[in-house]
């Protein structure tokens, strides 16, 4: 049996913080006290923050897919309980009930940030703790049940966004005998009613968009309408998260939307190797959970998935005003435009009626896992293209790389293209052009392409489509800001990245002329962190 992260990393993901570490966190929280057999944390509620145990024990449980509670760890003196929900005061994903009589010191939410940065040795350890032990739910588990069959496309839609979120979940396939039963013994669902959510507060939602299911987890909430942040970012991928991180470790007030998750299109990127500091390399959402995490740390507040509907003008108080979804509007000093790109699609007919369960637009365990063992086909010839293609080829029984081109030195990189080519079961098609989908109820069972003149059908079940993006700059319509040709937001008004509207500013894919590396992405988030200040204070003067 393979080995748990709670087997091989246990000492970090549960130290034991001496009477020394204690005392530097007492200025940061109040004592509090829990009796034998009363709840410190429950699944589904937003808890007290980080509770550091200073006398009696508390034990931690999950409940599994079919409603058993399943041990996690006990903690005793010295111990604390959270992991990353608690950084940001969202609901807990665990319960935890007292053993005996506890005594304990409560760190709440913005304590806890504040205390990471004053106590930076202390605040470490429980930061990699905090982040382990999610990792570890994510192993193993917890948190939502998502009943449906795996096949189904909304099944996969909802599944696909938890994971981008970094958001543990659980699977009842009601085609199993025992989670059958276990469906409707515990729910009383029909089949005929899936998929469904049960979420971990007891609530059942039937087929949920991502919005209506993050708000019933917790995962976003309301806006302040009445608060004026120093700046709103739009955009949660590398380049939006890069200026989240600098502007709110820099004591700027920062708010994030971003309609779907964090990490952007880098999010995909099965395995970057080309950026600095990651000699082996590291798989696209695990540096994006990384940036996440950072931003929550120093405090910047996180709406995901809110969407930016409208930039509008600034108000007679100086500020602008962003329209975030239907009926919420939020109030900033200046605005980053980091939206990034849009997926391409084929113009190819019904491509849409397969779009939920076989036409994918990143490669992750989860796509990865649906066509295990499968033929394939990917249509690319970027990095990203050659990132997915060498991690299907590890998962499925061949992978057909279909390029217009003539090959794939021109446009992607030189370590991707040799690493292909050592692969016997990837077999590039150059000069090639998708010309048909074949499929019945949203499944689809063969491709047809053209190429050198021949025309070639396949028996594929999964299509990847990795063939560059445009600029999702729609929302931008009548806000004064100018675009490109192509609708890139142009910049360089002033500052390189400010743009025609003074005190908006545009980073990442987003901006027209920009590398579409993540690397300069991210520079460029903390570069327009620098214009930010100059903008702010003259904008005070």
């Amino acid at each position: 049996m393979a080995q748990t992260i709670i087997d091989t990393r246990a000492p970090q993901m549960f130290p034991a913080l001496s009477p020394a570490e204690i005392e530097r966190l007492r200025r940061f929280g109040t004592e509090r006290r829990f009796a034998a057999g009363e709840s410190v944390m429950r699944a589904g509620e937003i808890g007290h923050g980080l509770v550091v145990v200073l006398a009696g024990e508390v034990r931690v449980t999950r409940r599994d897919e079919r409603g058993h509670d399943q041990p996690i760890v006990t903690h005793g003196p010295g111990a604390f309980m959270g992991e990353l929900a608690q950084l940001s005061g969202r609901p807990a994903l665990v319960d935890a009930m007292a053993l005996s009589e506890v005594q304990a010191l409560v760190l709440p939410p913005e304590k806890l940030r504040a205390m990471m940065i004053a106590e930076a040795e202390v605040g470490e350890r429980i930061m990699r703790a905090l982040i382990l032990r999610r990792v570890g739910l994510l192993e193993g588990g917890v948190g939502p049940v998502i009943v449906g069959r795996a096949a189904d496309g909304d099944v996969l839609r909802l599944e696909s966004f938890l994971t981008r979120n970094g958001h543990p979940y659980q699977r009842l396939d009601p085609d199993n005998p025992e989670d059958a039963r276990a469906l409707e013994d515990r729910l009383g669902v029909h089949p005929a009613q899936l998929p469904i959510v049960l979420c971990p507060g007891g609530q059942i939602l039937r087929n949920p968009g991502e919005g209506e299911l993050a708000r019933c987890l917790g995962l976003v909430g309301p806006l302040d309408p009445t608060r004026t942040y120093d700046v709103a970012i739009v955009g949660a991928g590398p380049a939006g998260l890069a200026a989240a991180v600098y502007a709110g470790s820099e004591g700027l007030s920062a708010l994030v939307l971003d309609c779907r998750a964090f990490g952007g299109q880098a999010g995909a990127s099965a395995r970057i190797e080309n950026y600095l500091g990651f000699p082996t390399g590291i798989s696209g959402m695990a540096l994006m959970g990384r940036a996440y995490s950072q931003a929550q740390k120093f405090g910047v507040e996180l709406a995901i998935p809110d969407a930016a509907t409208r930039l509008e003008g600034r108000g007679p108080d100086g500020r602008f005003h962003l329209q975030v979804g239907r009926d919420e509007q939020v109030s900033a000093r200046a605005v980053v435009l980091a939206s990034g790109a849009r997926y391409r699609k084929l113009n190819v007919t019904d491509l849409e009626a397969y779009e939920a369960a076989s036409i994918h637009y990143w490669a992750s365990p989860l796509e990865a896992k649906l066509c295990s063992g499968q033929e394939v086909a990917l249509v690319g010839a970027g990095n990203s293209a050659g990132q997915a293609v060498v991690y299907l080829a590890s998962q499925v029984a061949k992978v057909w790389l279909l390029v217009r081109g003539g090959g794939l030195e021109a446009s992607m990189s030189r370590y991707l293209v040799d690493r292909i080519r050592g692969l016997s079961n990837v077999e590039l098609v150059t000069g090639a052009q998708v010309t048909a989908l074949e499929g019945k109820d949203g499944v689809l069972s063969a491709i047809r392409w053209r190429a050198d003149g021949e025309d070639v059908r396949r028996p594929v079940g999964h299509l990847f489509l990795f063939i560059g993006a445009e600029p999702n700059t729609d929302w931008l319509a009548g806000s004064g800001v100018d675009l490109d040709a192509k609708g890139f937001v142009t910049t360089g008004a002033r500052t390189p990245l400010e743009t025609s509207r003074p005190g908006v500013f545009a980073i990442g894919d987003v901006r027209a002329g920009s590398v579409k590396r993540v690397a300069s992405a991210v520079g460029e988030g903390a570069q327009v962190v620098a214009a930010l200040h100059g903008y702010l204070a003259e904008a005070e003067t």
